[in-house]
């Protein structure tokens, strides 16, 4: 575990409570609660500052911990900074949900962004002289992959795109990046991935198919909330 003694920030406040080098991040606070209730050991609350709920206990013997993010890079971006700059946390596992662009995906399929392509800005303060493709780790994403075979899962490895929009005046904007290969579209991963590289750590988006934006399929809010079991079975996996 890590040692959080003397350490907060604006939005994480662990006062003394444990946080593993490993940590799950759904966006959904309440969602990472049902992962700490569900599949956690000896859960330990870390985390209640503007209700982003984040826990820490063991699975199968492993420390690991998981927090809510909330919505977008922005918010992303805060909290995984802090968790890796403050806390020192060295694998970040994003497990979210998403929107599929391409036909091959199903609902409740798993896709491991291998990459992230973005409409944000979020690169912009690192002043590059180009334009960097935000990726995985590799060691994380192999080992995931491998997890999910051994499960049987339905998983898609490739690109997926990070918008900061969710309501998008322009309709074509998905056809377009579906037209470059993306196999789906969500909201924070370039920012984690972007953070993680930053410094050297870890870092990997897993998402369970909730929408195909493309065939206008979706699930249930109840489903999103309690269903994206394979997903999680693969990033404990990585603990």
């Amino acid at each position: 575990m890590l040692d959080t003694h003397g350490k907060s920030t604006p939005h994480i406040q662990p006062d003394g409570a444990p946080i593993a080098e490993t940590i799950l991040l759904p966006g959904d606070p309440l969602r990472a609660k049902f992962i700490a209730e569900t599949y956690l050991e000896g859960a330990e609350c870390f985390n209640q500052v503007r209700g982003m709920l984040g826990f820490t206990g063991t699975h199968r013997g492993k420390e690991v911990s998981v927090m809510g993010t909330g919505m977008g890079m922005p918010s992303m971006g805060i909290y995984s900074w802090e968790l890796i700059n403050v806390f020192g946390v060295q694998n970040l596992i994003r497990v979210g949900s998403c929107g599929a662009l391409q036909d091959q995906l199903n609902l409740y399929d798993v896709v491991m962004a291998q990459g992230a392509s973005t409409d944000s800005n979020y690169a912009n303060q690192y002043q590059l002289p180009g334009t960097i493709a935000p990726l995985a780790s590799y060691q994380l994403l192999e080992r995931a992959k491998r997890a999910a075979d051994e499960l049987g899962a339905t998983t898609h490895v490739g690109g997926v795109v990070s918008s900061d929009v969710f309501y998008n005046a322009n309709d074509q904007v998905n056809q377009r990046w579906a037209s470059m290969g993306m196999l789906a579209v969500e909201m924070e991963a370039a920012a984690l991935y972007l953070n993680a590289a930053a410094v050297g750590v870890n870092a990997l988006a897993l998402f369970t198919v909730s929408d195909h934006i493309m065939r206008q399929e979706e699930t249930t809010p109840e489903e999103r909330q309690t269903a994206f079991t394979q997903m999680m079975e693969i990033a404990l996996t990585l603990t």
